[in-house]
């Protein structure tokens, strides 16, 4: 990384419980392609001041975490339709004071369903009802999936998602199963809010057994208690650690102009991890 200078450019996040992964990546490809770039993590005490203090510093770029996706969009001049159509944010890019909001999580997620070959003839539970699930549901959408339950215990939510995208909904998974579960829950993540739920499985043995792929898009750890059983009764997955490789590298785009290769990207990912 070059030594701080005047002219360098700030990109940061914003999250309730950042972790290194999004520096580690973006800072790697900085360095890697020679950008007079520098990236930080924030856990904003504020986030209407703190997307403020974007503007008026100026910072390139920010990238959005829970639980703050729904809560920029009243605090941005404009709104991609990435993420307009999913009332859902990841992405801040400042352009000259103009700070214009964009969503790259659907992207990862269209990308992996494709390129995993999921078919679309598939039933599908979704567990939660946050920003990142509208991104996971809308993806589900656009790539034909129709036989898709919602799962959330906030009727509100999880009944406002459901609607929207044509989909059922349950408070709870019980005893239904489906052919690809989605786990769009803190459960499972390492650092998560409170303690004890890094350790919970967020669909019971009984629902990976049934399932013929899971996915979880907790980024950490990538081997979440749902990937670990999923893996041990010999399913096919999709992991975090591909969504947030994928939505970086796009936030990374957008930041830079810069689209790093293939090599580059699977480089960042590995050095973000290690």
């Amino acid at each position: 990384m070059p030594i701080l200078n005047k002219d360098m450019t700030l990109c940061i996040s914003l999250a309730a419980r950042p972790s290194n992964i999004g520096t580690r990546f973006h800072n790697y490809l900085y360095e890697e392609l020679g950008l007079n770039f520098v990236y930080k993590a924030f856990s904003p005490t504020d986030i209407a001041a703190a997307v403020a203090g974007i503007r008026g510093l100026p910072i390139r770029g920010a990238a959005v975490s829970m639980p703050y996706k729904e809560a920029v969009i009243g605090l941005v001049d404009r709104m991609d339709p990435s993420a307009e159509a999913i009332a859902s944010v990841n992405t801040i890019v400042n352009c000259g004071g103009v700070l214009t909001a964009y969503n790259t999580d659907y992207l990862a997620i269209a990308r992996l369903l494709k390129d995993h070959a999921v078919p679309a003839a598939y039933s599908v539970l979704l567990r939660g009802s946050g920003g990142m699930a509208k991104a996971v549901a809308a993806a589900l959408r656009d790539a034909g999936f129709t036989a898709v339950t919602v799962i959330a215990r906030n009727e509100t939510t999880g009944r406002a998602l459901a609607d929207l995208y044509g989909f059922g909904w349950l408070p709870e998974v019980g005893g239904t199963t489906a052919d690809l579960i989605i786990n769009v829950t803190p459960l499972g993540m390492r650092g998560s809010m409170r303690g004890e739920d890094e350790r919970v499985q967020s669909f019971d043995d009984d629902a990976v057994t049934a399932a013929r792929e899971v996915f979880d898009v907790v980024a950490l750890p990538s081997e979440t208690p749902l990937i670990s059983a999923a893996r041990s009764a010999g399913k096919q997955v999709i992991t975090g650690a591909e969504v947030i490789a994928i939505q970086a590298e796009e936030q990374f785009v957008l930041y830079t102009g810069v689209r790093p290769s293939p090599e580059q990207v699977r480089a960042a990912s590995e050095f973000s991890r290690a």
